[in-house]
């Protein structure tokens, strides 16, 4: 078994995968790097091959018809043989001046199941930018050590383990269920919330490890990219809404009130989100969007949606009228600034 297998989902990745693939290599032998070339039209699958040739005991090259970023992640969970599994995209690298921490950490979990989840830093890499964002947890959780949701009472609204964050233990992701939807956007929120119930031991490694490069016009997380996506975004706010309300998940973090108030302010924000996207728009259609979201969480579990909807964001995203529309798109554009997203 290795200790850790690292997903690369690829898509027409030739342009820059190779830069990921060679800061992924310095892990060395325990680690197993899974190329998915997820129906590339161009020269990704070669790329891929080639490194499968020359490191046949670390890369794997598999090929499959197209079936988008959470099909590809889907394929590189069944074929993981690691204890440890965490996702790279393509166009993102990891630190290499601190792999060698992340595995030390790894291998101390190797021979038992004390460990379910290792949290560390992400940069945000952006494009023309300097002065790089970085996203570190330290005032919410413990350093270093095991901990638990009871002692991860700290995270604010707006503060989320996101997937560049995060290494599951695999056994986890496939206790969970997880299976995440083909041909979808955004997946990753739902990659990071559907096994959270099933992390219960913790470990947070105070060191950036993850580059998540952002700046590409065509990006997914691109403003203009997300509002003509806005279909799959509110697809992913929906399976997240009905995660958290299945009564079978609320019997579970029921018992943890941080994990589940943690996860009903994930739910909220992403919800935030989608709304904040179809006000962008100011479409007849993007704003349908908008109302069926609210309706069907509504029909689908009354109490939670009252409690997302009379919240303070949800009133905020109901404030009627052009005046209305304003005001929430003005404060959109101050937290953009403040956060330095999209």
């Amino acid at each position: 078994m290795k200790l850790l297998s690292i997903a690369v989902p690829c898509y027409n990745s030739e342009d820059y995968m190779e830069r990921c693939i060679k800061t992924l290599l310095k892990g060395g032998d325990e680690v197993e790097i899974l190329l998915i070339n997820d129906g590339s039209t161009d020269g990704t699958a070669e790329i891929a091959d080639s490194y499968q040739k020359k490191y046949p005991d670390i890369v794997r090259a598999i090929h499959q018809p197209n079936k988008g970023h959470g099909g590809a992640v889907n394929t590189g969970i069944e074929n993981a043989t690691g204890k440890f599994f965490k996702v790279v995209d393509s166009d993102d690298k990891l630190n290499t001046k601190v792999y060698d921490q992340v595995l030390d950490v790894l291998r101390g979990f190797a021979e038992d199941d004390g460990l379910d989840m290792l949290i560390s830093n992400f940069v945000y890499d952006k494009e023309g930018v300097r002065r790089k964002k970085i996203m570190q947890y330290r005032s919410s959780i413990p350093r270093n050590r095991i901990f638990t949701w009871n002692e991860a009472h700290r995270f604010k609204k707006g503060q989320y383990i996101l997937m560049h964050s995060v290494i599951y233990r695999t056994e986890i992701l496939r206790q969970s269920g997880l299976h995440l939807p083909e041909h979808t956007f955004y997946v990753d929120n739902l990659y990071v919330f559907q096994p959270m119930p099933y992390a219960q031991h913790m470990y947070y490694l105070d060191v950036n490890f993850y580059m998540y490069f952002i700046g590409r016009d065509d990006q997914s997380v691109n403003e203009t990219v997300m509002i003509s996506r806005l279909d799959q975004q509110t697809r992913v706010n929906r399976l997240m809404f009905d995660y958290y309300a299945d009564p079978a998940t609320q019997e579970i973090i029921s018992q943890e009130k941080p994990l589940q108030r943690y996860m009903y302010n994930y739910l909220e924000i992403i919800t935030v989100v989608s709304s904040i996207l179809a006000i962008l728009s100011g479409t007849p259609e993007h704003l349908q969007m908008k109302d069926e979201l609210w309706q069907y969480f509504e029909d689908r579990n009354p109490e939670v949606y009252r409690k997302l909807r009379y919240g303070i964001f949800g009133r905020f995203l109901h404030l009627p009228g052009k005046g209305g529309r304003a005001l929430q798109t003005a404060a959109y554009n101050v937290a953009r600034k403040i956060f330095n997203f999209n």
